[in-house]
């Protein structure tokens, strides 16, 4: 089955799509022996695909993000998480993690992580640490892990949440939307105090101190 070189370059996890573009535009991509052209297709069972000079060192961070720091479309005045960051490489955060929360990021270089951390039907767990306003009580755990209807008509996803102090819990999330946790308690008619993120699948916050 043909498909674009870039779109195949990007599922082998050799570079993003947009990077895939670059290399071609350089000429460093190579189909059959010849040059490749933006927007070719290739058949991997017929086609030989080939990526000359291909140097690329790949890092990620893990990023305790404080609050206040936005990690994407920040507005005039905000401070967002690039130009607040001082790593030794170009990175950019994936995901994200809003304004008001703090917590753990990753910081990378590999776009192609993206895509696997992100995908919904990837299912990566995300655990948070949040503290309500209210006690915690079981009808409460029980409407939040079973999935809920927010305002605008979507439905979370069932997750994993327990207890941890009268007005504390854990919540473990294969999803990410927008401000999710806050517009769930919120549709119990409960206010989030404080909501930090405390892992990314097998990555923990643990001692990581903010920033």
């Amino acid at each position: 089955m043909k498909q674009r070189i870039n779109q195949y370059l990007a599922e082998k996890n050799i570079a993003s799509r947009r990077e895939a573009d670059e290399l071609i535009a350089k000429g460093l991509v190579f189909i059959n022996g010849k040059k490749a052209l933006l927007g070719q297709k290739v058949d991997e069972t017929v086609d030989q695909i080939e990526v000359k000079n291909l140097k690329k060192h790949y890092v990620y961070y893990a990023y305790n993000k404080p609050v206040g720091i936005v990690t994407t479309t920040p507005q005039a005045g905000e401070k967002d998480i690039i130009h607040h960051t001082h790593f030794p490489h170009k990175v950019f955060p994936i995901g994200r993690l809003d304004k008001d929360s703090h917590g753990l990021i990753i910081m990378t270089n590999d776009r192609t992580l993206t895509k696997k951390i992100l995908e919904p039907n990837r299912d990566h767990e995300k655990e948070y640490a949040v503290k309500i306003q209210e006690k915690v009580t079981e009808p409460f755990l029980k409407f939040m892990s079973g999935g809920v209807t927010l305002p605008d008509g979507t439905k979370t996803k069932p997750c994993k949440i327990s207890k941890i102090a009268p007005d504390q819990f854990s919540i473990i999330l294969t999803e990410g939307k927008n401000r999710q946790i806050r517009r769930m308690v919120a549709s119990f008619n409960y206010t989030v105090v404080d909501l930090k993120r405390i892992r990314i699948g097998k990555v923990f916050l643990r001692t990581l101190k903010p920033g």
